[in-house]
């Protein structure tokens, strides 16, 4: 008799394990997801910080390639050195959580976007520097990184997307909260800095 008796109070007593278990494992679930879009977002910025160094790597060879050409054009390519450099110190220690870093690299690649703009505009006017096979290779190497590079703001946006999404819904933003996570800052400047050079006609698109 004692033992028929026991039985149901045993399944009784489990039941807050039960559901301490369950809240645990949905507790878990929440935070792999948002762990997991973090991860993806920081390998998203990584990749477009691959895409910049690429393209900072380029730009020592176009001034010295234009610079025999282009004597007269010393303000021009001092702009371009300038706005590598203040590109390249905005890269440094950047992190995908720091939305004011995220937003002054972006406004920083948009000032070297518009000093490439400059300079290839003005290489119109040098014919045989247009000829160039240096110049030309060089051009094909820029295009190609812009091309990269528009990618990977893209792929990096998307991914914040995700992760904000994340962070402002129920239930996932209390486990956000809990744990600390933040929502981040996507790549974006003021309009009137979007435009792309074309850095095969110097033109913007």
């Amino acid at each position: 008799m004692p033992l028929s008796v026991s039985i149901p109070d045993l399944g009784l007593a489990a039941i807050p394990l039960v559901m301490a278990l369950a809240s645990v494992i949905v507790l878990a679930g929440l935070y792999n997801t948002l762990a997991i879009a973090r991860v993806r977002m920081r390998n998203a910025l990584s990749q477009i910080d691959v895409q910049l160094r690429r393209r900072h790597d380029l730009i020592p060879s176009l001034v010295e390639t234009v610079r025999g050409y282009m004597r007269h054009e010393q303000e021009t390519l001092q702009a371009i050195t300038r706005a590598r450099a203040d590109a390249m110190r905005a890269m440094e220690g950047v992190a995908a959580s720091d939305r004011g870093a995220i937003r002054a690299l972006a406004i920083a690649s948009a000032s070297l976007d518009g000093a490439l703009h400059g300079l290839l505009a003005r290489v119109e006017a040098y014919p045989d520097l247009k000829a160039s096979a240096v110049m030309q290779n060089l051009q094909e190497e820029l295009v190609s990184t812009e091309n990269r590079v528009a990618f990977a703001r893209q792929a990096f946006n998307d991914a914040v997307m995700r992760l904000n999404e994340r962070i402002a819904t129920f239930p996932s933003n209390l486990v956000a909260r809990l744990f600390g996570f933040v929502a981040a800052e996507p790549w974006q400047t003021e309009a009137e800095t979007r435009a792309v050079p074309d850095v095969r006609t110097g033109s913007a698109r």
